[in-house]
């Protein structure tokens, strides 16, 4: 009864003068109800209100497009292969007895196994052709620390679901699900097209070293067999010191590829004219949080691997350059498999981050113009309501044109009366051009800018060093 005295009183007011269907429009907005459609103007009609939570999901049942709707049972877990890489590689740290193993296995194949080989080797003559092997521990080294310190802060602050932002999987849609179940394969195929080369140029690199060489130890017979055994040493401690290297870059792009996954799903959002502000919004802020944690996290791992990459390269091409001897496969062959792997890792990363970033930046070209599109529409009904009382069709000046050519392809229906939903489009693109950036290093947008910086300072690099090889010789 209540409510039929109030749209009874409504519409009476839209009868009156200005200030009285003021007045109406506070009263709907207020009370967030829609006039009785026999007794009001359908043009205008207000939308539903709403108020925005920002650490809150949404319940309403009027959003269709919105993907916390779609909910689905657990699925088994995604991330087995992961789990059995990490007992494989000795990584597991979910006991205390998996922890003792992981740095009894780190210590013995990252730092002792290297100063071993190093201390041991000895060359047939003196004229042998110079050996890059010394030159290529440290570096396999230092990227092996820093991915293991890495995922070991990794594991003792999270778990790997929550590594990998797996527990807010089930409020995407089926098709960010499917596109991620799909990433895990290709990620595994990834590591698998980097290792397996490496592994066998490295497999008959050292069957071709340790037939030259010979290891010798003191207080050792001679009946050992010392070359075979520091050479089965030898090849796992390379699988090891790769393998946990380019497991935290196929980790770091699988985190990526979901969040681009998200973004793709956001997109879409601005198709049709059942766009939500508010919905957007909310989506756009879970992606954010999710990509500020995810610089967070992996930014000294970044920084570490790009300065010991470009170390280890500098000092390389350096000692390449300077010496005189011949350079072939059998004393250059670690080198050339130690550069081939790191820098597939570093640019696993950077591509990969700087992709993310790209397609964060450039959701805000695509907001504003759907904000264009739709305010095009809402001026092309206004206009059509003064030219059906006489009045020109000049006065609207051309935005009803370009929107019969802009916006063909989306259906609007946008009431020309409701101020609301302008301001909060308006809002909604002044957010996104403020809050567009992706995958950052202390503050830096890792995009395609920052690649081509880097790319510059290392070329300025390599410019330098060939220029003091040619001064020296």
């Amino acid at each position: 009864m209540q409510a039929t005295s109030l749209s009874l009183f409504l519409a009476k007011l839209d009868h009156c003068s200005f200030p009285s269907r003021t007045c109406k429009h506070f009263i709907l907005a207020f009370f967030s109800i829609k006039p009785l459609s026999t007794s009001m103007n359908p043009s205008t009609t207000l939308p539903k209100t709403h108020m925005i939570n920002i650490n809150s999901s949404s319940n309403d049942s009027d959003q269709p497009n919105k993907p916390l709707l779609h909910k689905s049972p657990k699925t088994s877990d995604e991330l087995s292969n992961f789990q059995i890489s990490l007992k494989w590689c000795a990584l597991d740290h979910s006991t205390y007895l998996g922890k003792f193993i992981s740095y009894f296995t780190f210590i013995l194949l990252t730092l002792v196994v290297p100063i071993l080989t190093s201390l041991t080797l000895k060359l047939p003559t003196k004229d042998y052709p110079i050996s890059f092997n010394k030159l290529v521990q440290l570096p396999e080294s230092g990227l092996a620390a820093i991915a293991f310190f890495t995922l070991s802060a990794f594991f003792r602050n999270y778990g790997l679901r929550q590594l990998l932002f797996l527990d807010g999987l089930e409020d995407d849609t089926f098709s960010v699900r499917r596109g991620y179940t799909r990433e895990v394969d290709k990620a595994f195929k990834c590591l698998v097209c980097i290792l397996l080369p490496s592994f066998f140029i490295e497999l008959a690199h050292k069957i071709l070293f340790f037939t030259t060489v010979k290891v010798s130890l003191p207080y050792m017979s001679p009946s050992v067999p010392l070359n075979s055994i520091v050479f089965v040493l030898v090849l796992a401690s390379w699988v090891y010191r790769t393998g946990v290297f380019l497991l935290v870059c196929i980790l770091f792009r699988l985190t990526c590829e979901l969040q681009i996954l998200r973004f793709e799903g956001l997109h879409k959002f601005f198709e049709g004219s059942d766009s939500n502000s508010r919905v957007i919004f909310q989506e756009h802020v879970r992606i954010r949080k999710q990509l500020w944690v995810t610089s967070h996290r992996y930014r000294f791992f970044i920084i570490g691997c790009w300065f010991t990459s470009t170390v280890s390269q500098f000092a390389a091409l350096l000692m390449v350059l300077a010496s005189k001897a011949e350079k072939t496969f059998l004393n250059s062959g670690d080198l050339l498999v130690c550069s081939a792997v790191e820098l597939s890792g570093l640019f696993l990363c950077l591509m990969e981050a700087a992709r993310m970033t790209h397609r964060a930046q450039g959701i805000v070209a695509i907001a504003t113009r759907w904000h264009m599109l739709l305010t095009c529409s809402s001026a092309a009904g206004l206009d059509s309501d003064k030219q059906g009382k006489g009045q020109s069709p000049e006065a609207n000046g051309g935005c009803d044109g370009e929107s019969d050519n802009d916006s063909s392809d989306i259906s609007t229906s946008v009431s020309p009366h409701d101020p609301y939903s302008f301001q909060t489009r308006q809002a909604l693109v002044t957010y996104l051009g403020h809050n567009h950036g992706g995958i950052t290093l202390f503050g830096f947008a890792l995009d395609r800018g920052m690649l081509h910086t880097i790319f510059a300072f290392e070329f300025s690099l390599v410019l330098w060093v060939l220029s003091k090889v040619v001064v020296l010789s």
